[in-house]
């Protein structure tokens, strides 16, 4: 992802600024999704497995991206208090 754009992306909901979401946290969260245990903000399940994703800087929201592009929905986002495992820092 570029570097320009991450500095001025933000999470929707609270406003915090995001980072590209580490391997261990990529890793926690594509097992959640594995056992069914992922649901996005709006409740559905994630679908499918994440290859990149961002994470507020709380480390409380997940957004993925695909292809590219940062998917920055509101209802999009996976809270990370529901995935075990879920790296805090």
């Amino acid at each position: 992802m570029d570097r320009k754009l991450l500095d001025i992306l933000v999470c929707p909901a609270s406003r915090q600024p995001l980072a590209l979401l580490d391997a261990a946290g990529l890793d926690a969260l594509n097992a959640a999704i594995a056992s069914g245990n992922a649901r996005r903000e709006d409740g559905s399940a994630q679908a499918g497995p994440v290859r990149e994703a961002l994470v507020t800087h709380d480390r409380k929201r997940v957004y993925r991206v695909d292809d590219g592009i940062p998917v920055l929905l509101v209802e999009e986002g996976i809270a990370t208090a529901q995935i075990p495992d879920f790296p805090k820092a």
